[in-house]
């Protein structure tokens, strides 16, 4: 059907919106405006973070792992080139950081020295799960309890830069914590039959509660260890990346139900623990950010953000470029705002930005529970 002028002006229309949002939410975190919409000091004095690949950048560069990320094209879009991102660009914690107010990135473990040290850390580490044995096919990597150890001993350092043990428990008291594990718990041991035997050991069910055990551990270690604002995280639809779309799903566009289904209980019960943790620390703060739900809202209407491609990774090979993640050097997608994925399992530096700004500021009552990372950092 030839399409008349009321049509095109209807195209003309979703054209403008198309990309609306996301560039206005490039435009603020460019910016880095605070709340009060004016340059200062950042609303924290600093942001400590642990986590996996979503995160990591640079902990993995120097150890003996296939999950690294310090060559191109990752990092083809970021100011900084190659850094161990495991993007084209920012990661949803640059884009917090950013909006925060912090005027630099935070530093990796692997390379904070010195006074560095004052704005946070970055602990993350790509194949890194909950339980220690996650990811071990990959080779070196740093789990939940290492970066935990890891973090134990940047307090010692804190507490000789700011002269006395009283002085730094004041100063972490006001720092924020993001957490944002076990996305590989799932993708690189449950669902991984030929590797691990906790899918044949535990359903569902129980395996999340397997997790939330070990996860409150390390929450109450850190805890003890002088932290006081949480940000818990939630797992995003592993089933809906292109590698288990490539993998499992017959028509590369349908994504994988078993493991999206695994991937919500977990989520349930880790905004669960959320209240738990609020009650059972009345000095502390836990906050829940539902990444599952933002990006769902992404794959559910892409134009409101931009993307016209949402099963397929920007760099890769094979089916649904997912078979194979971004090789060294390869050429990557020309288009990459207008892409989900980055890669087989990561997204892009425009996706990133979306869940960092909605998990910063809530734009949906459900982004964040029971506030926002603006909230907390006030509190």
């Amino acid at each position: 059907m030839r399409m008349g002028k009321g049509g095109d002006d209807q195209q003309v229309h979703k054209k403008v919106v198309f990309g609306t949002w996301v560039a206005m939410a490039m435009v603020v975190v460019e910016l880095g405006l605070n709340i009060g919409g004016v340059r200062g000091e950042p609303q924290v004095p600093c942001y400590f973070i642990f986590g996996d690949s979503l995160v990591d950048n640079g902990n993995n560069n120097n150890i003996a792992s296939l999950a690294r990320a310090n060559y191109l094209p990752y990092g083809i879009d970021f100011s900084q080139g190659p850094t161990g991102r495991f993007t084209n660009g920012k990661t949803t914690v640059d884009v917090i950081s950013q909006l925060l107010g912090f005027d630099n990135y935070i530093p990796a473990y692997a390379t904070a020295s010195g006074d560095q040290i004052l704005q946070g850390v970055n602990y993350a580490s790509a194949a890194a799960g909950i339980r220690e044995e996650t990811g071990r096919q990959l080779g070196g990597r740093i789990p939940f309890s290492g970066q935990v150890n890891n973090y134990k001993t940047t307090v010692s350092q804190l507490v000789n830069l700011l002269g006395d043990q009283d002085s730094a428990t004041s100063y972490l008291s006001k720092c924020i914590y993001s957490i944002g594990l076990g996305s590989n718990d799932y993708l690189n041991n449950y669902f991984m039959p030929l590797y691990y035997t906790s899918g044949l050991r535990y359903t569902p069910s129980q395996f999340a509660d397997v997790l939330i055990q070990e996860y409150t551990q390390q929450l109450e270690s850190l805890y003890d260890n002088g932290a006081r604002k949480f940000v818990l995280i939630g797992v995003g639809q592993i089933g809906c990346s292109p590698n288990e779309l490539a993998n499992r799903s017959p028509d590369g566009r349908t994504c994988d139900d078993n493991i999206n289904s695994a991937n919500r209980i977990f989520n349930s019960k880790l905004k669960s623990l959320v209240d738990q943790s609020n009650d059972q620390f009345q000095d502390a703060h836990f906050i829940y950010i539902n990444a599952y739900d933002i990006f769902q809202d992404m794959l559910d209407n892409p134009s409101n953000y931009g993307f016209r491609v949402t099963n397929a990774g920007c760099c890769g090979v094979g089916r649904n470029n997912g078979q194979i993640t971004c090789l060294p050097l390869q050429t990557p997608c020309p288009n990459r705002n207008e892409y989900l994925f980055w890669d087989a399992y990561h997204p892009t530096e425009a996706a990133n930005i979306v869940i960092g700004t909605r998990s910063y500021r809530a734009q949906s009552s459900s982004d964040a529970y029971p506030y926002d990372i603006q909230q907390l950092a006030q509190v």
